[in-house]
């Protein structure tokens, strides 16, 4: 073999070795991803520059997405300026992202009016990172399922407060159901005791929730898809009413986090300290940084339970005004094993199989969240051949998912039974993504489905729910509405509650009278 030979071999080599490297490297394959590979089904963009922005409606976006899933399968997606969109239709499709690969799909999108109204503190909306998992162990210390059960006096005793304001003013049971959620929330958080409906605390957590809920709804404003209008001008036409939205609700998220926790700072070691999760954490902090912490992930907590118990209870009472072969078997099973002679408690909770699946169904047939809360790909990925670019948010159809035909007959129907195997078991479907996903998952989430399972099994066993009559007697139809935000909570209906004997004000008392 001659030298000329000999060097064209090396170079031949190390053109092959060079080629495999780039062909291995990850600038390679994104370039071939962006290059070839397409993105996931989804409407035509209506405008070079914008997108489908005008396509998406600001109000009861679920619905216009599941019709696409129909037409566009388990990934939808679409564009709304430079931002990308995808909407997860399937389960196991979010199962597959957001779990199977959390490393890449366990962060947040950014979202500049959560930055300008405050709403930055809350632990659930925070970038995957450092702060993030020094809030999230402690919030995982405090409501992990054997810790939950040291509140459960205090939730048990709460919800006894509700069932004697039903049995006084029924008409008001909406109030009842938000202020008895409030006080369970307060008083496991703060040790506060929650008196009125017009508690300073809870009436400042919900107006700064409801503005949160509107503020993240995607499309209402268009300084989250382009974060640079927040460096403009208050005046220039548009940047007015975020801006003072922003500042408004900042006063509120300011005075959310910091009040109730300075409160129990100034009680501890008087004869008005209460035993709380803040006040545990307080002992043990040792830092400002882990006092910022402590009243972050304790915000965190009262804006995530608070929510999802009121809309939960509210959805309870209007699926039994309009389905009494559901509530009249719940009563059966309740007699059956608590009697007449006392109310429900936890322990009986393993003995109620039908109960637990009226609280999944409440979670399945009316989602808190029929969106989710998005998460965002850190970087770029493929599924299924498709790409996904870094950055994407990426939104689970928790609406689309409780309505899989595939899973639910007749989804729209309340129907408890489903949840049953053929030999009469509860099956393994516990709705917990209604909840969140992989490490973003609600960590609260068994406080919360504690806090409704008491609720429901407290009111059916000492009150009946119906229909209210007209002046003829007929059945008044029940409002079927719910809010259109982020969180969706049934809007103001009636129905009619009546003590289901007359001993139920005498046994209500009784268990007041009685606590421990």
């Amino acid at each position: 073999m001659n030298r000329f030979s000999s060097n064209w071999i090396v170079v031949e080599v190390g053109f092959c070795i060079a080629a495999w490297a780039l062909f291995r490297s990850k600038w390679f394959k994104s370039f071939f991803s962006k290059l070839w590979l397409p993105y996931p089904p989804g409407p035509a963009a209506k405008n070079w520059i914008a997108g489908n922005i005008s396509e998406i409606p600001v109000e009861n976006q679920w619905f216009l997405f599941t019709e696409w899933s129909k037409i566009y399968g388990d990934l939808t997606y679409f564009r709304a300026l430079h931002q990308h969109f995808i909407v997860i239709n399937k389960l196991e499709v979010a199962i597959e992202l957001f779990e199977k690969r959390s490393n890449n799909y366990s962060s947040r999108p950014h979202a500049t009016m959560v930055d300008l109204m405050g709403w930055d503190f809350n632990s659930g909306l925070k970038p995957y990172g450092n702060i993030w998992r020094n809030q999230r162990r402690l919030l995982q210390q405090y409501l992990k399922p054997e810790a939950t059960r040291s509140y459960q006096t205090t939730q048990v005793q709460k919800i006894h407060d509700m069932l004697l304001q039903l049995l006084e003013s029924p008409n008001d049971f909406m109030n009842h159901v938000q202020h008895s959620s409030g006080s369970i929330i307060m008083a496991t958080m703060y040790g506060h005791d929650v008196q009125t409906k017009d508690d300073p605390y809870t009436k400042i957590a919900g107006l700064a929730l409801d503005r949160l809920a509107i503020a993240l709804f995607p499309g209402a404003y268009l300084v989250n898809t382009i974060s640079a209008l927040r460096l403009l001008p208050k005046w220039l036409p548009g940047c007015a009413e975020f801006n003072n939205f922003a500042v408004e609700t900042r006063t509120l998220t300011d005075k959310m986090r910091n009040d109730p926790v300075e409160k129990v700072q100034q009680l501890r070691g008087t004869s008005g300290e209460r035993r709380c999760i803040a006040g545990n954490m307080l002992e043990n902090c040792r830092s400002d940084d882990e006092l910022e912490d402590i009243k972050c992930v304790c915000a965190t907590m009262y804006a995530g339970g608070a929510d999802t118990t009121i809309s939960s209870v509210q959805t309870f009472f209007y699926a039994m005004a309009n389905y009494y072969d559901v509530q009249s078997k719940a009563q059966e099973e309740i007699d059956r094993v608590v009697g007449r002679e006392r109310l429900p408690s936890f322990e009986d909770r393993p003995s109620m199989p039908y109960s637990e699946a009226i609280v999944r169904e409440i979670l399945r047939w009316r989602p808190l969240t029929p969106l989710g809360v998005a998460h965002t790909s850190s970087d770029e990925d493929i599924y299924e051949g498709y790409y996904i670019p870094k950055g994407t948010a990426l939104m689970p159809n928790i609406w689309c998912m409780t309505r899989d035909p595939a899973k639910y007959d007749d989804p729209e129907t309340f129907n408890p039974s489903r949840f049953f195997n053929p030999d009469g078991t509860l099956n393994d479907d516990d709705l917990n993504y209604g909840f969140g996903f992989g490490r973003r998952i609600c960590p609260g989430r068994h406080f919360a489905k504690a806090t409704v399972w008491l609720s429901v099994v407290s009111v059916l066993a000492t009150f009946d729910i119906r229909k209210k009559k007209d002046a003829t007697g007929k059945d008044i139809p029940v409002d079927q509405a719910y809010t259109q935000g982020l969180f969706s909570r049934p809007m103001p209906f009636e129905c009619a509650i009546t003590p289901r004997s007359e001993a139920t004000t005498a046994l209500l008392r009784d268990a007041i009278a009685h606590r421990d």
